[in-house]
């Protein structure tokens, strides 16, 4: 259990962090209670989760009836950036774990989205490509991924926008 001192010093080093205000620690649900958060929102890990849950929930509503989710458009992009990248390049650059990475792709192909073909150096291996179906997605997926990003900067602003990349990637990159 944490002590007075304890948590005072803890909302001291929260209040330090973000600037002279600690997060809020008590949060109003759907139905009027007032639900304590304790020290959740002074944790990063849940922050950044949070942060994650409403990013998500915009892309996924941005993305509308092509019923795209962020994983697949990341590796449509690295595909169409990288054409005959192999399936372990793909997965290695953003961090999926193969046997996800596969399943993914089983939904792209039968999509008609990308197609994996045998390597001409290793018949063990796929390259991977886009087809003119997924071509023509990714160009509308890109306009709609502008409008969710722009929607995302006007809460942080272009400053707070690289302030938070610069951060996060000190995380994700260590």
């Amino acid at each position: 259990m944490v002590g007075t001192g304890e948590r005072r010093a803890q909302v001291g080093q929260a209040a330090k962090i973000s600037g002279g205000k600690p997060a809020r620690k008590s949060r109003t649900d759907a139905r009027g209670k007032t639900v304590d958060r304790g020290p959740l929102p002074e944790l990063l890990g849940y922050a950044l989760r949070r942060s994650q849950i409403a990013v998500f929930q915009d892309f996924i509503r941005s993305m509308g009836e092509t019923e795209i989710r962020p994983a697949q458009y990341s590796i449509l992009t690295v595909i169409a950036r990288n054409p005959g990248l192999k399936q372990a390049e793909v997965s290695d650059s953003l961090g999926i774990e193969r046997a996800r990475l596969v399943l993914v792709l089983n939904e792209l192909e039968q999509r008609g989205l990308a197609k994996r073909v045998v390597s001409t150096t290793d018949r063990r291996s796929h390259a991977l490509f886009l087809t003119e179906a997924g071509e023509t997605m990714l160009v509308e997926l890109n306009r709609r991924v502008a409008e969710h990003e722009a929607r995302l900067v006007a809460r942080l602003g272009q400053a707070g926008r690289r302030q938070l990349l610069d951060l996060l990637s000190k995380i994700y990159e260590a």
